[in-house]
């Protein structure tokens, strides 16, 4: 029986269970439905209320949203506008996209002319009739005809075009549908339910044509007939006006409920490393990004950037309390998380060596601890949700089915509930904690869930080592000394172990505007940022990370033709990146779409790559690295891309999707380049360079000529260009120019008025043909108090060293930037930028004498 929807408590909560479905397909029929019925179907305008909602409920995640008409799609794209993100669907289901008429063939097409001529005929005799082509047939519209006209008018199509051998009927309000292929709006409904992976459907209808869509819901379904007359629909509303209140209401609910399960803030997140890939962990012990075996492969758990479907791991209090802290081992990367009741404690495995095992396989350990009871939720998604991910129960734990890698989870004592979810299953269980802890392992690679070799207390206690013995060996000043080991730590976790590159971040396409589409891949290995990692790294007096990266350099110039053909970005391998792509499927941080895999940077000319490698060196050299004539190599290759390419434009640091410019940066990174490969090989090696001296003197006068800007006083972003670019502060931190230089002097000055705001400091103000506001860069903060502090301004490089402290995470993490609007943390997380502009603050406030601010004396 069909009940009245309207004022039904059974109806709310139907409607309750779908907002909170993991994957909801809403469709709905077009004439009816969304428009009134009217005399000219030309004129039956939609609902504005209901597109609105129809769009609103598409951007939502793992929402889907379709209109499914007998009308052709043609005719549903004008007149809905084809809004963003909903789907069209003519012809009753068989006109999925604009080319369906194109695929019929010849007999086919003959047959759907025969038909339309011999229903224009008929019409033609009688007023009121029309026939409405279709791209597989037509419609035979007999509303606005006198009845006995149009019952005579109807037996004759029934007798004649209707009769004919491969013609299909389909019988509406007042119309009859003749097309020369079957047409079924339940197979398509089915169709779309299968693409999308949809938990749970609604589809609102009103013809006798959607009874076959009706016919095809189950389970947590929802059927809604509009208007009168019988039904195989659950529920009833009066007409279109009320599928649009009930749209609207849905878009509400289902909005609320992902804005309650809504990401964390992004400072917030945690890192745990093995220094083959990553994880990020929330406040409340929930793991919702993890990518395997590599830093850079694709994600285990992505929830970060899709909502709950996209799979996570969660350990949650079953009275759902709120953790009460969060935090590190002293000198580790292993993390507990305390709630009233119970501790999570979580790490990646590196005992045993397994930091730089290439082949060795990847074990997330999650130890809880405690009293009381525990609802765990394991929701693994293969390849960011992309294949169909299934679970086994097993002796022991749980097998992921079907994967590449074997991936399993042990779990001894629990009993794990499973549940379908759209196309892919997930695993709950509720535990009573016991005397002993209770131990989760995450093996990816392994093929077996026997117990390790090792007890989980040696194994936490072998990983606690691993980091805490590394960084015992780092020279810390006492100056902000938990700041910088923290941020030490977090550039350790993001070199790969096996090959010694640097990742510049854990992540991908966290938003550098949200709800925007400056969303990149950050999980590869830069050069560039590589370098100013290590060197970092270098000054904490830890030379083994540079060291590791110029092996992985070399390895990569001894497959090029010419060292100026190094490329921005490769993977944490060494290899190249292929094409930069789009996940769909995933919503995106905060609505912040599209999330994307690769990088198309990595195309790019970006001639500053070869300053900092250079930078690095000398930097090992001054230190006492054991240097060889390898190293020396590089540095002459380095100088030899300069040289043969300095005089080039390129898309300089902030990797523009522009026409390539002169970057005022690049040519002084092209200077540092020269003038540290002659310090190294000269007084490291005793290779006399004098021709890179006359090559340096050359590049920096061009520099001082056409990079200042005697308008605005200032050194701009490139050659005879009016906009201000923070990345010059290089000029006068790299020994480039005195920073006492009144050049340099005006630039910081106009940086610090043109391009600060508040904490942080942005990279231009300039349109760079992207939409939307980004945030200041923390790197830039860290660079303009080292600016400050060279002019003897140490107040305000302290006053910045303080924004930058307060702006970290609970556990002492930063993400890329930050937007002082929103006073939100922005980007990839946790980055490496960041974290090595902050160790190189506090090294320099730390080393320079207490002066006086040189504001005193004005």
């Amino acid at each position: 029986m069909t009940k009245e929807a309207s004022g039904d408590p059974d109806f709310e909560a139907a409607l309750a269970r779908l907002a909170e479905t993991p994957v909801l397909l809403v469709a709905s029929d077009y004439d009816g439905t969304l428009a009134q019925i009217v005399d000219d179907p030309r004129e039956a305008h939609p609902e504005r209320e209901a597109l609105v909602a129809l769009a609103a409920l598409a951007r939502l995640p793992q929402t889907f949203t379709a209109v499914l008409s007998g009308r052709a799609l043609s005719d549903l794209a004008a007149l809905t506008g084809a809004p963003p993100g909903l789907l069209l669907v003519g012809s009753h289901g068989s006109e999925f996209d604009v080319g369906f008429a194109e695929r019929l063939n010849p007999v086919e097409t003959a047959l759907r002319d025969r038909l339309r001529a011999e229903l224009t005929n008929i019409a033609a005799r009688t007023q009121g009739l029309s026939v409405e082509p279709k791209p597989a047939g037509a419609a035979f519209h007999y509303r606005r005809a006198e009845a006995g006209a149009a019952a005579s008018a109807l037996a004759e199509v029934m007798a004649g075009p209707a009769a004919l051998v491969g013609v299909h009927q389909k019988r509406g309000k007042c119309v009859l549908e003749l097309s020369v292929v079957p047409t079924d709006k339940g197979h398509a409904l089915g169709r779309m339910r299968g693409e999308v992976g949809a938990s749970a459907v609604v589809f609102f209808g009103d013809d006798v044509t959607d009874e076959d869509a009706f016919a095809t819901l189950h389970g947590p379904d929802v059927a809604v007939k509009v208007g009168a007359g019988p039904s195989a629909a659950s529920w009833r509303v009066r007409g279109p006006a009320e599928v649009a209140e009930w749209l609207a209401r849905l878009c509400e609910r289902r909005a609320a409920h992902f804005g309650a399960v809504g990401a964390p803030p992004i400072e917030q997140l945690s890192l745990l490393s093995d220094q083959r890939t990553a994880a990020l962990v929330t406040p409340a012990a929930r793991i919702v990004w993890f990518c395997a075996p590599r830093i850079d492969s694709p994600a285990l758990f992505a929830e970060l950037l899709g909502g709950a479907t996209a799979g996570h791991f969660a350990v949650e209090p079953t009275d759902g309390s709120a953790p009460l802290h969060q935090k590190y081992g002293e000198r580790d990367l292993v993390l507990t998380t305390q709630f009233a009741s119970f501790a999570v404690t979580d790490f990646l495995d590196t005992s045993g060596g397994r930091a730089t095992q290439r082949a060795g396989r990847t074990d997330l350990v999650r130890v809880i601890e405690g009293r009381g009871a525990v609802r765990l939720r394991f929701a693994p998604r293969l390849d960011f949700g992309r294949q169909t991910t299934r679970l086994e129960a097993r002796e022991g734990g749980l097998c992921v089915l079907d994967s590449l890698d074997p991936v399993l989870l042990r779990s001894p004592g629990v009993t794990w509930t499973l549940a379908r979810e759209g196309a892919h299953d997930t695993a709950e269980a509720l535990v009573e904690l016991g005397p002993e802890p209770l131990v989760l392992e995450l093996r990816f690679g392994a093929g077996d869930l026997r117990a390790a070799g090792r007890s989980p207390t040696q194994r936490r206690e072998q990983t606690s080592r691993h980091w805490s013995e590394w960084s015992e060996g780092l020279e810390l000043p006492h100056f902000e000394r938990q700041a910088l080991l923290r941020s030490a730590l977090t550039l350790k976790a993001l070199q790969y172990g096996p090959s010694g590159a640097i990742a510049a971040a854990a992540t991908t396409s966290l938003p550098e505007c949200m709800g925007g589409v400056r969303n990149w891949d950050y999980r590869f290995a830069w050069p560039r940022d590589a370098a100013l990692a290590a060197r970092a790294l270098a000054e904490l007096g830890s030379p083994s990370e540079g060291m590791a990266l110029l092996d992985w350099l070399l390895g990569i110039l001894d497959g090029l033709s010419a060292p100026d053909r190094l490329r921005p970005i490769y993977t944490v391998t060494g290899a190249e990146l292929g094409a930069e792509g789009e996940i769909a499927g995933l919503a995106g941080y905060g609505g912040s779409r599209p999330v994307r895999v690769g990088n198309g940077a990595s195309g790019q000319v970006q001639l500053d790559v070869f300053g900092p490698i250079a930078d690095l060196i000398a930097t090992l050299a001054r230190i006492g690295a054991p240097l060889s004539s390898e190293h020396a190599r590089l540095c002459e290759a380095m100088a030899q891309a300069v040289a043969n390419r300095w005089r080039d434009p390129d898309h300089g640091i902030w990797e523009i999707r522009a026409p390539a410019r002169h970057h005022v940066h690049t040519k002084v990174m092209c200077w540092l380049a020269l003038d540290r490969s002659r310090t190294v090989l000269e007084q490291h090696f005793a290779r006399p360079r004098p021709e890179l001296a006359a090559i340096a003197d050359e590049l920096a006068a061009e520099v001082l000529e056409k990079g200042w800007n005697p308008k605005l006083r200032a050194f701009t972003a490139a050659y005879g260009s009016d906009d201000l670019d923070a990345a010059v502060l290089q000029i006068g931190l790299s020994g480039f120019l005195d920073p006492h230089d009144p050049r340099f002097v005006e630039t910081v000055a106009a940086i610090e008025r043109e391009l600060r705001e508040g904490p942080t400091v942005y990279r231009y103000r300039a349109d760079d043909g992207l939409p939307g506001r980004e945030g200041g860069f923390h790197i830039l903060a860290a660079w303009l108090a080292e600016a400050h502090l060279a002019l003897g301004q140490r107040q305000r490089a302290e006053e910045l060293l303080e924004g930058l402290l307060h702006l970290r995470g609970a556990t002492g993490l930063l993400s890329e930037q930050y937007d002082p609007v929103e006073t939100r943390a922005l980007g990839n997380h946790p980055q490496a930028y960041s974290h090595l502009g902050l160790v190189g603050l506090i090294l320099a406030l730390d080393r320079a004498p207490p002066i006086r601010d040189a504001r005193a004396h004005s």
